[in-house]
């Protein structure tokens, strides 16, 4: 079992989307998406940031149950309610279920989300960036802490990434494993908070 850690520098219930009875990693993290060694039953978990004020938290952990291509995630009745609604509430606002592939063309279209440019024009950097993780990954089990999120145990401070991207084969066997139990152990899988910038909203 491997653990995928980056820090998150944004969190906006977009990557990873928390919502509708499923956490969803869809855009963004393209390395850890479309990673050769991610199986399932693999953890990812995003920590804190300089930029959220919050280094070395516990962002949110979700175990990899599924990894589903862009198509099949579009056309999933389970995901439906996580297709974007600009000017719906901001849960819907930060919907991450974007992209398909037209059906005779197979061009790739971008909805209008928060990935995309103002009035739904495609933003071409971020439609390359997200394509390019191949997969949509999903849990039902995971611990989303958002602007609650908790201060990781010091001897457990090896999961967190200090780099810009992420880390997982540097992570030591016992640590994912203990990582693991002391999540379990003191949270329930669910939402625990919301996003830590929508008070940016507020």
């Amino acid at each position: 079992m491997y653990i995928f850690s980056y820090k998150v520098e944004h969190d906006l219930g977009l990557a990873p989307n928390p919502f509708h009875n499923f956490c969803t990693l869809a855009v963004c993290k393209s390395s850890i998406r479309h990673n050769k060694n991610l199986s399932i039953g693999d953890w990812v978990i995003g920590t804190g940031s300089k930029s959220l004020g919050n280094t070395n938290h516990l962002v949110y952990a979700m175990k990899v149950e599924e990894k589903i291509e862009f198509n099949e995630y579009w056309k999933d009745e389970r995901f439906k309610s996580k297709k974007p609604v600009i000017k719906g509430s901001l849960v819907k606002i930060y919907g991450d279920n974007i992209y398909h592939q037209d059906a005779n063309s197979k061009k790739w279209i971008q909805e209008d989300s928060a990935h995309s440019l103002d009035n739904g024009i495609t933003n071409e950097g971020h439609m390359k960036r997200d394509i390019d993780g191949e997969y949509v990954l999903v849990s039902r089990e995971f611990y989303y802490f958002g602007e609650n999120a908790p201060k990781i145990p010091e001897e457990l401070k090896d999961v967190c990434n200090k780099g810009r991207d992420m880390k997982y084969k540097a992570i030591p066997p016992e640590v994912r494993e203990s990582f693991v139990l002391w999540l379990k152990d003191n949270y329930k899988s669910g939402i625990h908070g919301d996003p830590a910038n929508w008070k940016d909203h507020l």
